[in-house]
């Protein structure tokens, strides 16, 4: 038997609505860009007054905010999901290329250029760091201790992005690897600067992680 469904019904239909805002925005951006979202715009796709939509957010950032927010946890959830399955790095990688396709406009919100004039506030990156726990506990899973390097002893001293997560420094060193070769050849395949070149986007991500995997750290 299903839950009750605790909330009144001005609490549902403000779900709703805000739910719906959220998706004339997703359409905006798509269309458009971040830069170009507009509550106004989004008021007359409804039709509304621009006035009626700030009973449920305050202004453009505050859109901006809770649509960083869904992005974050629905690649967390996507993650947790793999290594629910199983999941080890690799599968992590792939799940994060699967998640940037299915929707790259909510990629490039997070990952892609900072909206100008909007600051996120901290809680978005608390959400963020989730998902760099999970890439964390997975390399330090498959990557033993070796000899420091220049960059190991820095990240000693450096490691306040990875939240107090106790990973040696040569995990860290591989997950930041990763984080950053991936992201790199996902952001121009996404933006679609591999399409004059006549090569497989999917070919040349699995072999960076294929050498990422070859690499002690």
């Amino acid at each position: 038997m299903a839950e009750p469904d605790p909330k009144t019904p001005r609490e549902r239909y403000r779900a709703q609505v805000r739910a719906e805002i959220k998706e004339h925005a997703w359409e905006q951006i798509a269309t458009a860009g971040v830069p170009a979202l507009s509550l106004n715009a989004v008021a007359k796709q409804m039709g509304v007054s621009g006035p009626a939509l700030y009973r449920y957010f305050a202004g453009r950032d505050e859109l901006i905010t809770e649509l960083i927010r869904d992005a974050y946890q629905s690649l967390a959830d996507t993650f947790r999901k793999a290594l629910a399955a199983g999941a080890d790095v690799t599968g992590l990688a792939h799940a994060l290329r699967d998640w940037a396709l299915e929707d790259p406009q909510r990629y490039f919100l997070i990952y892609g250029t900072p909206v100008p004039g909007y600051h996120a506030p901290e809680d978005t990156t608390r959400i963020s760091s989730q998902i760099m726990a999970i890439l964390l506990d997975a390399c330090a899973a498959l990557t033993p201790d070796g000899p420091t390097t220049p960059f190991g002893a820095h990240l000693e001293e450096h490691r306040d992005w990875a939240e107090g997560h106790p990973a040696r420094p040569a995990a860290l060193h591989r997950a930041l690897n990763f984080w950053t070769r991936l992201h790199g050849v996902l952001s121009l395949e996404l933006a679609g600067h591999f399409a004059g070149m006549g090569l497989d986007p999917a070919l040349l991500f699995a072999a960076e992680l294929d050498d990422l995997l070859a690499r002690r750290a």
